[in-house]
């Protein structure tokens, strides 16, 4: 498990299968590994396909799950290896969520997760994701 910030956390398939005490919520981003929810954490399974762009509609629900559990929990993110979808995902939360440009976003949490390797064209995606956000909130 790797922190990014004091509220947020990657990890691989075991993280999320055995969480570490401090983790109040797991969001597991990995297709290939559905788990057991762990006991006494919000948890939510957003099956995204490795090596592959994410689906903006998937990468918008998972950025509402973390935002609808960030008040008061300590949330991580986890996919296989928690280098690939996880990281990715954080980032688009950072972006969409928190208003910060993807370059900082991304160096944020690369900075954080050494061997970090964001989905393909996860900065267009982003865009993208921002773009349906604005027209269904009227924007």
């Amino acid at each position: 498990m790797h922190l990014i910030n004091e509220h947020l956390a990657v990890g691989n398939a075991e993280d999320a299968a055995r969480p570490a005490r401090l983790m109040t919520g797991v969001l597991n981003v990995a297709a290939e590994n559905p788990i057991e929810p762990p006991t006494g954490c919000a948890y939510a399974w957003i099956p995204f396909t490795e090596f592959t762009e994410a689906d903006p509609v998937q990468l918008d629900e998972a950025v509402a799950w973390l935002e609808q559990h960030e008040a008061g929990n300590r949330l991580m993110v986890c996919c296989r290896v928690g280098m690939g979808r996880s990281v990715s995902v954080v980032i688009a939360y950072l972006c969409l969520a928190k208003g910060m440009p993807y370059q900082e976003a991304a160096q944020e949490v690369c900075s954080r997760r050494p061997g970090a390797t964001p989905i393909p064209n996860l900065e267009a995606t982003i865009h993208f994701v921002r773009t349906l956000r604005a027209k269904r909130n009227g924007g």
